[in-house]
């Protein structure tokens, strides 16, 4: 990251990105700004993200210009979609993540076991937040079963229509704290919010009677600054997140199965006809499922995939670059 001269910049941070358009929050005030061009002759994806402290020289009648990230305390992002090569940085310093799931058809143990494994490998704190527990008959069941993915993961059942559970996340409201909503559209991402702030500050989308689907109400990331010095990060919906750099958080997910893993008689076993095997004993006494040990193993072959098909590419388009510097074809 670039260094400049902290005495000729000021510090904010990034609010809200639409397409080249950044806004930085700085002293109570949104300003637009642009990148200053070296972000660009760097050949790099080191671009900031909503959530990012930055340096930069302040415009008064004009775009400001980002001259430097600082440097990030937690970083989630995911495969970028759109470039195959490439890693999409989704926000920065992010204490904890809400990963929100509504108690209807919208629920999902494996989609939470992949966001708990991203967020973790980023370095926030996962917080499953399963929502309108009003109409589930027994909601106590699902907490225990999420409650199944990993330790460091935390859970809890609220209805914020209802005002039920809220209480429960009073101990992540602390001045200075900054919570990002992750989640699938419709499960209730604005109506958590507006019932934490106690007024309507996002719109909320109807859900489909068909098939228990919301609306996108958000269609960018976006910081918002509540009353008591909490930042939230609200993000669109998405029913998936892809999975490839994420060895850590996979491992941190997953900690009871590396650790047996690490008591097999073999370090290549493949917890199949090899004798001494701690997994296979782990399933025999039922310490452990077939499903969750599944799960571990295709939640790791995809990260695998992807990342060696996004090292693959990468290698291709520099060789590529290389060659048309030299005037060659390739």
């Amino acid at each position: 990251m670039n260094t400049v001269n902290k005495k000729e910049t000021d510090r904010g941070r990034i609010c809200e990105i639409r397409k080249n358009s950044f806004t930085i929050r700085f002293e109570g005030k949104d300003l637009p700004a642009k990148l200053k061009g070296s972000f660009y002759e760097k050949n790099t994806n080191e671009f900031p993200v909503v959530g990012d402290y930055v340096d930069f020289e302040y415009n008064p009648i004009g775009d400001s210009v980002i001259l430097s990230i600082e440097e990030r305390k937690s970083y989630i992002q995911r495969p970028d979609q759109a470039k195959t090569a490439t890693m999409q940085g989704m926000v920065a310093n992010v204490d904890y993540v809400f990963i929100i799931t509504s108690l209807n058809e919208d629920y999902s143990y494996n989609r939470i076991a992949r966001y708990a494994s991203v967020v973790l490998s980023g370095g926030s704190i996962p917080v499953v937040v399963l929502t309108k527990s009003d109409l589930c008959s027994n909601p106590g069941r699902f907490v225990s079963e999420v409650e199944t993915i990993s330790e460091k993961v935390r859970v809890h059942a609220i209805s914020a229509i209802y005002g039920i559970g809220l209480d429960e996340l009073d101990e992540y409201m602390t001045p200075g704290t900054t919570i990002c909503f992750m989640g699938s559209s419709g499960a209730g991402k604005s109506t958590l919010l507006n019932a934490i702030c106690g007024e309507e500050v996002m719109k909320t989308g109807e859900v489909r009677e068909s098939d228990d689907h919301g609306k996108h109400t958000t269609t960018h990331r976006q910081l918002i600054e509540l009353e008591n010095g909490v930042s939230v990060i609200d993000t669109p919906g998405m029913r998936e997140i892809g999975m490839a750099q994420v060895e850590e958080g996979l491992d941190d997910t997953f900690s009871d199965i590396v650790e047996l893993e690490s008591r097999c008689r073999f370090s290549d076993c493949k917890h199949d006809t090899e004798p001494g095997c701690a997994i296979k004993a782990a399933i025999e006494s039922g310490e452990l499922t077939v499903e969750r040990l599944m799960l571990y193993k295709n939640l790791g072959a995809e990260n695998q995939r992807n990342y060696a098909k996004k090292k693959e590419i990468a290698v291709w388009v520099r060789q590529r670059e290389r060659a048309e510097r030299r005037g060659l074809k390739f």
